[in-house]
C-alpha cells in the first residue's frame, strides 16, 4: 500500500492528486487498486499517513517513539470479498457513492454472517469494512435507506454487469426457472399465499425468478408476488433479454410447465427460441397419437422431428430405479397407516369402519397411489392390495423423459439440446444456495416491496461472489462457507502512536495463504485505522429490559 501524490496540468490549470493504492500482483502482472482519494484531506493528514505506511513497513518494535499494540479488526474475509467484487465489476456497477458503499457491506454482510439490516450493522464491529470500503460511521436506518436506493438502480446494476461479462460475445442460451421463499407474518407487500416449495402451507410467501446463463452464472433476478403463476413470470423475462440487454439471438431453457403455448408465441414474436420438456400427460398424448413409441425410448438419446418441433427423448434407468423406489415408499406409508387403523377398531369397539375406509383413501389419494391400490375390509379389518395391471400401466413410462425445441438440427445437435436442458441444475443449485445454504434468503425482515426486492437482489450479487470462489477453491477439502470464516480469523494488529494509528496486518496461517493464492488475492501490509463505528439504533440491552424475567 502507497501513497500516489503527483500533480497533473488541465485547461492550463495546475491540480494535485493523492490517492491511497494498492499494488498487487495477479498471474504475474502488476496492478493497482485505489482504496480511497484523499485529494481533499490536508497536507498535515497526508504527511501523517504516509509516515504510518512507512512505519507499517518497518518492525514497531526497532522504532523509538512509543506506541502501543491492540487486537484489531477482521480483515481477511472483508478484504477478499472487496478484491472478488472488483474483479467482477460490481463496484464498478454499484458505484462509489455513500449508499453504494453501505450496499457492498450488505453484500459481503450476507457471505459473512447473514441476518437482518440490524445484525450487519452489528457484524461491522468485528470486521475492519469502514476502513476498508472508505465508510463512515452508519446505523441500520442508513442500511434500509440504501435499500431503497439499490431498487431503482437495479436494472442498470444489471446492465452494467451484463456488458461486463460479455463485452466480446453475447450469450445465446438463457436458463430461467422460479421458487418461493416463505415470509414470517402476513405484513409483506408482495406476500401471498400460494403454491409453496418449502411446504408452508400456512405461510404467505413471495416468488422469485432467476435467469442465469448457460454456465449458470446470474444475469438477473426478479421478486414477484406470491401467488404469480410460474408461467406469468416469463414474459417479463423476454422483455429484460429484448428490451433492457438488447440481446436478438436467444433461446430460452425452461424447465417442464414452464414454457407452454402462451409463452412459446411470446417468443415467437421477437424471433427468440425455446427449449423445454413435456409433461407426462403429453407424452402419453404422443405415444396415442403414434408421434413416440415407447420402443423408442432406450438409454441412448434418439429424436423425431414433427411440425418444425424436434422432440428429443430418452429412458433414465437410474432415475426409473428411483420412481420405482419412491412408489414402493409411498405404499409401505399407507401400509403403515392401515395397520394403525386396525389396530385402533381392534382396540375400540365403538370405532366406526367408514371413517377408518375414509382416512386410507384420502391418504392413498394424497400419495398418488390410489389408481393402483385396493382398499378393502372385512370383519372390521383393512387389507391393501395391488392391482397389477394398473401398476404396470404406471410403471410403462418411468425414467421417460421428452424434450422439444423449435431450434434446427444444423444449428444445435440433439446432444446440445439434451446438455442445455440438463444445465438448469445450475440454477437449481443456485437456488440452493440463496435460499437455504451459504447465504440464506429468509428471513428477509423487511415488508416494503422495495426492499424486499433489494433484499433479494442483494443476496444475487453474494451468489455472484460465492459462484466465483466456489470455482477458485474446488480443488480445496473446504467449503465456500469455511474458507471465508478462515479467512475471518485474520484479524489486524493496531499500531498506536501519540500522533498517529495504523492496521498492521500479520502473515496469515497456511491454510489462509493457500484460500489467498487461489482467490488471486494478495493483502497489504496495512490499512488506515479510521475509528468509524457502525452504531444500532436499537439497543440489546433496552430490548432485554422490556421483557419481564422469567420467576425462579
Amino acid at each position: 500500500m502507497f501513497i500516489d501524490d503527483s500533480t497533473y496540468t488541465s485547461k492550463g490549470k495546475l491540480y494535485r492528486r493523492v490517492l491511497l493504492r494498492n499494488s498487487y500482483r495477479v498471474n504475474g502482472v502488476v496492478k493497482h487498486d485505489t482504496i480511497a482519494n484523499l485529494s481533499n484531506c490536508s497536507d498535515e493528514d497526508v504527511i501523517h499517513l504516509k509516515k504510518s505506511l512507512k512505519l507499517a513497513k518497518q518492525n514497531p518494535f526497532e522504532q523509538g517513539d512509543s506506541f502501543t499494540l491492540k487486537q484489531g479488526l477482521s480483515v481477511g474475509a472483508v478484504w477478499t470479498l472487496n478484491q472478488m467484487a472488483q474483479e467482477l465489476g460490481i463496484s464498478d456497477a454499484i458505484g462509489d457513492s455513500r449508499e453504494a458503499k453501505l450496499v457492498l457491506w450488505m453484500v459481503y454482510a450476507r457471505l459473512l454472517g447473514k441476518g437482518s439490516r440490524l445484525s450487519a450493522t452489528r457484524l461491522m464491529s468485528q470486521h475492519a469494512g469502514c476502513d476498508i470500503l472508505d465508510l463512515g460511521s452508519f446505523t441500520e436506518d442508513h442500511l434500509y435507506k440504501a435499500m431503497d436506493w439499490l431498487e431503482k438502480e437495479q436494472p442498470e446494476i444489471e446492465l452494467t454487469l451484463f456488458q461486463k461479462k460479455y463485452q466480446n460475445q453475447l450469450p445465446s442460451f438463457y436458463l430461467y426457472d422460479v421458487t418461493s421463499s416463505y415470509l414470517e407474518g402476513a405484513e409483506n407487500e408482495l406476500g401471498e399465499y400460494g403454491y409453496n416449495r418449502d411446504g408452508k402451507k400456512s405461510k404467505q410467501q413471495i416468488v422469485i425468478g432467476l435467469m442465469t446463463d448457460a454456465e449458470g452464472w446470474p444475469i438477473t433476478i426478479e421478486v414477484f408476488e406470491g401467488n404469480a403463476n410460474d408461467t406469468k413470470t416469463v414474459k417479463s423475462q423476454i422483455r429484460k433479454v429484448a428490451d433492457r440487454f438488447k440481446v436478438k439471438e436467444v433461446t430460452f431453457v425452461g424447465d417442464r410447465g414452464m414454457i407452454k403455448r402462451a409463452q412459446i408465441e411470446d417468443l415467437k414474436d421477437e424471433e427468440f427460441h425455446y427449449i423445454t420438456a413435456i409433461t407426462k400427460p403429453e407424452i402419453e398424448t404422443l405415444i396415442k397419437k403414434e408421434v413416440l413409441s415407447l420402443s423408442l425410448f432406450d438409454t441412448a438419446i434418439a429424436e423425431i422431428e414433427m411440425d418444425g418441433i424436434r422432440y428429443i427423448f430418452r429412458r433414465n434407468p437410474q432415475r426409473a430405479k428411483e420412481i420405482e423406489a419412491s412408489r414402493q415408499s409411498k405404499l409401505t406409508r399407507l401400509q403403515n397407516l392401515c395397520r394403525e387403523k386396525n389396530e385402533y377398531l381392534r382396540t375400540h369397539k365403538k370405532a366406526e369402519e367408514p371413517a377408518a375406509k375414509k382416512a386410507l383413501e384420502k391418504k392413498a389419494k394424497a400419495l398418488k397411489i390410489s389408481d393402483w391400490v385396493i382398499i378393502k375390509h372385512d370383519e372390521r379389518v383393512f387389507t391393501i392390495t395391488i392391482d397389477e395391471e394398473k401398476k404396470k400401466e404406471e410403471m410403462i413410462l418411468d425414467g421417460c423423459y421428452v424434450l422439444k425445441t423449435d431450434r434446427k438440427k444444423e444449428e444445435i445437435s440433439t446432444k446440445e439440446v439434451h446438455d442445455k436442458y440438463k444445465s438448469l441444475a445450475d440454477v437449481e443449485w443456485a437456488f440452493r444456495t440463496i435460499k437455504t445454504t451459504l447465504l440464506e434468503m429468509r428471513g428477509i425482515f423487511v415488508r416494503k416491496a422495495p426492499r424486499t426486492k433489494a433484499h433479494v437482489f442483494i443476496v444475487m450479487l453474494s451468489y455472484m461472489i460465492a459462484y466465483k470462489l466456489r470455482r477458485q477453491w474446488h480443488d480445496l477439502e473446504l467449503t465456500v462457507d469455511e474458507g471465508i470464516s478462515e479467512l475471518s480469523s485474520i484479524h489486524a494488529i493496531e499500531v498506536h502512536y501519540p500522533q498517529m494509528a495504523y492496521q498492521k496486518i500479520p502473515q496469515p496461517r497456511s491454510i489462509a495463504m493457500l484460500l489467498l493464492e487461489k482467490a488471486g488475492v494478495t493483502l497489504p501490509d496495512a490499512i488506515p485505522c479510521k475509528g468509524a463505528l457502525a452504531l444500532t439504533r436499537k439497543k440489546l440491552v433496552s430490548e432485554r429490559k422490556k421483557l419481564k424475567p422469567r420467576s425462579l
